[in-house]
């Protein structure tokens, strides 16, 4: 039996967190992929300021999905110590937050070049992040991101099953397959399918790689949210809209949150759920 739970990068709200967790409440959503925390991302905050924000956010009733961590989104030839010691302090943290996952990449390759040409410096690195790691109970979660060594799916297949760890596992992200100009289903699906351990939620169109509303792009959300339900994934979809310049609130129901809000982070937020809702409701009834 299959259970998706939503979740949100919820700093496309707003920077303050109080008001994130005002708009998160509003729709039932009650864990946050957290990355940015009054304006500055969370692994950037001292140990003793990430226990103040683990106090308010129990307050409230919220957990974390994932840290939404900028680990492993630098280029492959910039230093890799401090960046191995940010990836300490950032995995104290998931401790802290009660959480078992960190959001992860694979390292941006030089323009022009072959991604292959670097693949044993990236696999390298990833091996310690997860020696690091061994003992604690977190996951990491690496996330397909375009411009990375594993922003293709063969790519990521390499990546995950060089790595061959039960403590890290694989981000499916929709849009940014699609602005890889990758197909998604059934080509990426079938590839990653026995990876998949948690869901972002954009979609994406391959002319202009321009962010739309889950299900208006061609990254075939339903059809693979279809699968991995049939499937009995039990897990997260993150809500990650990116939908800051979107102009089509005219399609927000009237019932819906969001629908009396002004144009900004909170009522793009609402088109993004709205949307999300519209294809789990065709899924699951």
């Amino acid at each position: 039996m299959s259970k998706f739970i939503l979740s949100a990068f919820a700093d496309e709200i707003d920077a303050n967190l109080e008001t994130q967790m005002d708009v998160l409440d509003q729709h039932g959503i009650k864990f946050i992929e957290m990355r940015g925390v009054d304006g500055k991302n969370l692994v950037h905050y001292t140990l003793d300021e990430v226990r103040g924000i683990k106090s308010r956010i129990d307050a409230r009733g919220f957990k974390l999905s994932a840290v939404g961590s900028p680990i492993g989104k630098i280029g492959i030839n910039d230093d890799f110590e401090l960046h191995l010691e940010l990836f300490k302090h950032t995995l104290e943290i998931a401790k802290i937050m009660d959480c078992q996952y960190i959001r992860m990449f694979s390292f941006f390759i030089p323009k022009g070049e072959e991604p292959e040409t670097y693949r044993d410096e990236v696999i390298d690195r990833w091996r310690q992040f997860v020696k690091v790691a061994q003992g604690s109970g977190v996951i990491l979660l690496h996330e397909n991101e375009k411009g990375i060594y594993g922003d293709t799916p063969e790519r990521c297949q390499d990546l995950l099953e060089s790595l061959n760890s039960n403590d890290v596992k694989g981000i499916f992200d929709f849009a940014n397959f699609v602005q890889c100009d990758v197909k998604n289903y059934p080509d990426g699906y079938e590839l990653l399918k026995g990876h998949i351990e948690y869901v972002h939620i954009k979609d994406a169109v391959y002319n202009g790689h321009r962010v739309v509303p889950a299900g208006d792009g061609d990254g075939c959300v339903e059809e693979i949210l279809k699968e991995l339900h049939s499937g009995g994934y039990e897990g997260f979809l993150s809500l990650e809209p990116h939908l800051g310049k979107f102009t089509g609130f005219a399609e927000l129901e009237p019932h819906s949150p969001g629908y009396h809000l002004p144009e900004g982070g909170a009522r793009s937020f609402a088109i993004a759920v709205q949307a999300l809702k519209k294809i789990l409701n065709k899924i699951e009834n």
